[in-house]
């Protein structure tokens, strides 16, 4: 990943919703809230399209900073299947404070948890 590591995060699903997509798949929402370094307390949505073995996602979410500022962000990833109930993803958002950060992690489907690195991109 290029860029250099600034953080880490960990987020809990809280709700999913399902509907049709494309090709006669599946579109999972999946609503997040957790922490992430130098971000606060972060709550989004990941749009996961695709299947069990992977595909595309969209993440769109919000962030209360320590200041008391509120920044969000979104952006494109894909994930993986890496074994039993176990996703890899890798991701960009742009934020609205003119940055652009990438993240890797990794989603235990069975606890709902979905952890990571932050980097910037620069």
């Amino acid at each position: 990943m290029a860029g250099k590591a600034i953080g880490e995060f960990s987020l809990k699903a809280i709700t999913a919703t399902y509907s049709p997509g494309p090709a006669g798949g599946v579109l999972s929402q999946v609503n997040w809230e957790g922490t992430a370094s130098g971000f606060g307390a972060v709550f989004g949505t990941a749009t996961f399209a695709g299947g069990g073995k992977g595909g595309t996602y969209n993440w769109c979410g919000e962030a209360f900073m320590d200041d008391g500022s509120v920044l969000t962000g979104d952006g494109p990833g894909v994930f993986e299947s890496t074994g039993k109930h176990r996703w890899r993803t890798k991701g960009h958002m742009d934020l609205t404070d003119g940055r652009r950060i990438a993240t890797e992690g990794e989603i235990d489907l069975a606890s709902r948890l979905w952890k990571g690195t932050i980097f910037e991109i620069g």
